[in-house]
């Protein structure tokens, strides 16, 4: 017999005001599924980022079935998880995790939504030269969807250079060299004045930011 009651949460920082879990719920019960979404604030906990691996397996010993994973624990989850799907993998990046079996695999599916809402919503417009900001988990996904859906070239901007040139690095082995650059924040003005367009992909805008 399939399966129709699920339990399921999201971990990350200020997630207090998240929509998820109506949003979930009201689909699930479209679905004539029982499912419950729970939210797992770190910061309501007073726990560092760096706590998620503790947070996914307690999850997992309570019964939950999977759990969404948002800033800042994207990157930070890989090492606590016992399988990647091969997009995660190639991302550094997961936002899922899928409980079964005793194990827990990553999966990134901010790709997949991002590429497919870009190419509805914005389907003719120019990306030779595109610059974004924020080299993070969601960055990452973000890069890689716009590098696929065609860009010429992906300068990552973010405050943290070594992150940025990461995610620039990796890029390039994936893509191809010269597809992605990593920039300083203090080059923005200049880069933009020659860019086809600015992709936002830090955690401002979130609740807590």
């Amino acid at each position: 017999m399939a399966k129709d009651s699920f339990l399921v949460g999201l971990i990350g920082a200020g997630v207090g005001p998240s929509l998820s879990p109506a949003l979930h719920e009201r689909e699930a019960d479209r679905q004539g599924l029982r499912y419950l979404y729970r939210l797992i604030d770190i910061d309501v906990l007073g726990a560092r980022p760096e706590a998620v691996g503790e947070l996914v397996r307690a999850a997992r010993d309570l019964g939950f079935d999977g759990l969404n994973i948002t800033h800042p624990c994207k990157q930070l989850v890989l090492g606590h998880l016992d399988a990647l799907a091969p997009q995660a993998e190639a991302l550094g990046a997961v936002n899922t995790v899928v409980f079964e079996n005793g194990r827990a695999t990553g999966h990134n599916t901010d790709v997949t939504g991002f590429a497919a809402s870009f190419a509805r919503g914005l389907p003719d417009v120019p990306l030779e030269r595109v610059v974004q900001l924020g080299a993070g988990g969601a960055g990452a996904a973000v890069a890689h969807a716009m590098l696929t859906l065609g860009a010429g070239r992906v300068t990552v901007v973010d405050a943290l250079a070594d992150r940025a040139a990461g995610l620039a690095a990796a890029l390039n082995r994936h893509f191809g060299e010269g597809r992605a650059v990593a920039a300083a924040p203090d080059r923005l003005a200049p880069l933009l004045a020659g860019a086809d367009g600015l992709v936002h992909a830090t955690p401002t805008g979130m609740a807590a930011h």
